[in-house]
């Protein structure tokens, strides 16, 4: 029933067996199974995991119909997606299979499956022609056969045994021979003698019944016309020629001559050759049969690989009225010749390779095939020498392609391979087929560095975003494993971040300082810039910077402040010249020539200044160069400026103040104001006598004066204002009293200072007063260091004695007549006559004596 035929179909899909050793599944499957029929568990029996079937790229490929089976990705299952018609998949080949390859990637690997496709009895026995027209003569002798022409079955084995059966008739039987080939020759033989006018028409039907289960079958009507005698037919000298003929024999090569005779005489022994009217078209084609000598010869183009066999029916026809007939078979074997390239195709191509692929990665798998047979079939395939990859045979006509070494891609970027297949003919004919296998690059190089360390020069005070440095590196690899970015590597520097004074671009590896720098404050920054590459995961290298900050003359010298805690410097006058004053000390953060201090007075000092001091520019000591004279000047204002050695050149500068102390160089200066002289006698008590002012040149206590007069006086000195005196009389004056009375009394306040050294002046009573000073001048052979030694005044004679020094007496005193030596003058004068004089000693200090006499 058609149930029970459905059911041995479904059971007729079974898996055979798993080749584990060659990677390879072998199934069967019966033609014609309904669309969804279950072929295997491909993915469990291929050792593959249903999660990884769409990550890795899982896909069925196949050099012949590839909609024939499909697999299900969500169970793994292998089933018929379309109709399998084993016929017209493999023709009349006894084995018929489907060929799978299996690839998944990452990584790649190939299976190959095999799936047997099973015929079963679909295709029914068929005749060449469904109705036959046979001329018989009746003249036909009993046991003659005629030769027919059987029927095909396109099944393969049992399917297409085929077995002939024809329906009861009294005149005919059938007669079936089978030769060496298996091929099977049909007849009918005369069992009756045929009589034209009784039946001049038979018709017969031929079953030919196949060896399937169920069995099929085909007919066939057989019109036989009875003919009337012609009593001898012709006769082949063989019913079956064999020959052998090369394939692509050129158009008119000779094939075989057939052979007939006719003991008949006359046009009834004349023959005439023709191919059966049940000669196919194809074989029409190719061959032609020369009528009258039997020879037939080549017209078409012979191919192997599409017919290996010609059965060719040939009829040999007399010209007798009626005609007769005899047939013979021509066997025609075609030979192989090496006509056919082998092909070459890449099924599965899975690049780029990796650079880090591991040896044995499958890249490629290729199919080879030659349509030619035997030694002209066999192909060897071989490979680009000298190339990492090698070619493995995985499976009949099939080759991988493998890593064989180790791959860099920086060495070789990119493989041209060529695979050529070569038959085994001969001549030998080949075949190639180029693939370019691209290395793909791994991030396998970390970004290099042209040095370990660089040494950058810049200049302080640069600019904020001054670009100083371009810092690159190289990464072998390719794309964005060879894209290289930058940056620093952060640490502290001092108290403040890396970053705050330099940045790197990420891209170009430009460095950038971001803010001025100071040599005084860093001279050198060292740090580390990094490189990365973008790869997964990163690689990356360092290299270490050492800038060097350059000085610049940006710091003009710093002078220390003169003096303790800055005050003025102290001096003695009339210290002697070389005495230093101060070292001063000054200081410059530059370095070199910009830190090489020279010391000198500044351009607007006072010439008094510079006359009086000299500074010496290399130690910066200020010393004395001139009379320093506290009474000339109390202070100097010393400006100086330190001066270093940069272009341009800076400068600092600083005053020095100098105070001169005084020292006790000056006595003390009496002068009378006013003199009432002579004093009677009975003059009153606190008659004021002189005025007499006091002075002294010196400061502080050198120059604070005391008055004192000489004892025993009748006199007191009283002050009245400041350094102002007035002598008057202090108690009578008695003539009886005392040394004898003179013209004059004369008298010397006494004024002491109080200084280190004493000044005394004094007059005294009698015939003789002396005012002594005994201080001493450095030169007296000028008229600034004159001293003064001595003078006397001579009482009562209206005389007075100078003793001064030789060389003065003409200029002091030109209109005074001398009466004495060198060493001492007379003067004589009226009794009335006042005379006075002043001496000035280095025009410091002056004193003036009045002398009246009566």
């Amino acid at each position: 029933s058609c149930c029970q035929g459905d059911c041995r179909l479904l059971l007729s899909v079974m898996l055979l067996f798993w080749e584990a050793g060659r990677g390879q599944v072998h199934y069967w499957v019966s033609e014609e199974a309904k669309h969804g029929t279950f072929v295997g568990r491909i993915t469990q029996d291929l050792g593959l995991e249903l999660a990884e079937l769409v990550p890795r790229l899982f896909r069925v490929a196949s050099k012949d119909r590839g909609d024939l089976l499909e697999v299900n990705l969500q169970n793994g299952i292998l089933f018929v997606n379309s109709r399998i018609d084993r016929e017209e998949l493999c023709g009349r080949r006894a084995e018929c299979s489907i060929h799978l390859e299996v690839i998944v990637d990452r990584p790649l690997q190939v299976f190959h499956v095999e799936v047997e496709v099973k015929d079963i009895n679909d295709n029914p026995p068929v005749f060449p022609k469904a109705v036959k027209n046979l001329f018989i003569y009746e003249s036909r002798s009993l046991g003659s056969r005629i030769p027919l022409e059987g029927a095909s079955d396109a099944d393969i084995g049992a399917n297409s045994l085929l077995t002939y059966r024809l329906n009861s008739n009294e005149y005919f039987t059938l007669d079936v021979k089978r030769n060496d080939e298996e091929i099977k020759s049909l007849g009918l033989v005369l069992k009756k003698l045929l009589n034209r006018e009784d039946t001049p028409e038979h018709h017969l039907l031929i079953t030919a019944v196949d060896g399937g289960k169920p069995e099929l079958t085909g007919t066939a009507q057989l019109k036989i016309t009875v003919l009337d005698v012609n009593d001898n037919a012709p006769e082949f000298e063989s019913t079956i020629y064999k020959v052998k003929l090369f394939e692509n024999a050129p158009n008119g090569t000779l094939v075989v001559t057939v052979n007939a005779s006719d003991l008949d005489e006359g046009i009834n022994k004349d023959i005439v050759y023709s191919f059966n009217t049940d000669t196919s078209a194809d074989t029409l084609s190719k061959f032609h049969l020369d009528p009258v000598n039997g020879y037939i010869i080549v017209k078409g183009d012979i191919d192997f690989e599409l017919t290996k066999l010609y059965e060719i029916q040939v009829e040999a026809t007399d010209k007798g009225n009626p005609p007769m007939a005899d047939h013979c078979t021509v066997l025609v074997e075609i030979l192989d010749t090496n006509d056919n390239v082998p092909e070459l195709a890449v099924k599965s191509l899975s690049l780029p390779i990796l650079e880090d692929a591991p040896v044995g990665t499958v890249i490629a798998l290729i199919s080879v095939s030659d349509l030619d047979s035997g030694a002209n079939g066999q192909v060897t395939c071989t490979l680009t020498h000298h190339v990492p990859f090698k070619l493995v045979s995985t499976f009949k006509n099939y080759y991988s392609l493998v890593l064989d070494s180790v791959l860099d891609r920086e060495s070789v970027a990119n493989y041209e391979v060529v695979v050529t297949a070569r038959d085994g003919g001969s001549p030998s004919l080949s075949a190639t087929v180029s693939m370019s296998v691209e290395v793909a690059d791994v991030n396998d190089n970390a970004p290099a560095f042209a040095q370990h360390e660089y040494t950058v020069f810049v200049k302080e005070n640069n600019p904020p975003g001054c670009h100083i440095f371009t810092v690159s590196a190289r990464d072998a690899d390719a794309q964005e494993n060879a894209l290289v970015s930058y940056s620093l590597v952060e640490r502290r520097v001092g108290e403040r971040a890396l970053s705050s004074y330099v940045s790197v671009h990420a891209e170009s590896g430009k460095v950038y300082a971001l803010q001025p720098l100071d040599h005084e404050e860093l001279e050198l920054l060292q740090f580390q810039v990094s490189a990365r590459d973008a790869g997964v995961p990163p690689l990356g290298s360092n290299v270490t910077l050492q800038v060097f900050v350059l000085d610049e003359n940006d710091n003009a010298p710093a002078l220390l402040p003169p003096g303790p805690g800055g005050g003025p410097m102290k001096l003695l006058e009339n210290v002697p010249n070389g005495t230093l004053v101060i070292k001063l000390n000054a200081s410059d953060l530059d370095e070199g020539l910009n830190g090489n201090i020279m010391y000198s007075f500044s351009a607007d000092i006072l010439p008094i200044v510079k006359s009086k001091f000299y500074m010496d520019p290399i130690t910066g000591e200020i010393m004395v160069k001139g009379y320093i004279d506290f009474e000339e000047t109390k202070s100097y204002e010393i400006l100086v400026e330190g001066i270093d050695k940069g272009q341009p050149p800076l400068s600092g500068h600083c005053t020095v103040m100098v105070e001169v102390e005084d020292t006790n160089d000056n006595a003390p200066v009496m002068e009378f104001k006013f003199l009432s002289l002579p004093i009677r006698e009975d003059a009153p008590l606190g008659t004021v006598i002189a005025l007499i002012s006091v002075s002294d040149l010196d400061s502080s206590v050198n120059g604070q004066v005391t008055c004192t007069l000489s004892p025993h006086v009748p006199f007191r000195l009283v002050s009245t204002f400041k350094n102002y005196y007035s002598l008057e009389r202090r108690q009578r004056v008695c003539s009886g009293e005392g040394p004898p009375k003179t013209d004059l009394m004369a008298f010397s306040p006494s004024v002491p200072d109080s200084g280190d050294r004493e000044d005394q002046q004094a007059a005294t009573v009698g015939s003789l007063s002396k005012v002594t000073r005994q201080d001493s001048l450095s030169n007296t052979n000028s008229w600034s260091s004159l001293k003064l030694m001595s003078i006397e005044l001579v009482m009562p004679s209206n005389h007075l004695i100078l003793c001064l020094p030789h060389l003065l007496l003409p200029s002091v005193f030109p209109r005074i007549r001398v009466f004495s030596n060198e060493s001492a003058l007379r003067i004589r004068w009226p009794k009335y006559w006042s005379f006075s004089f002043s001496i000035s000693p280095s025009n410091e200090y002056s004193g003036l004596i009045s002398f009246r006499s009566d």
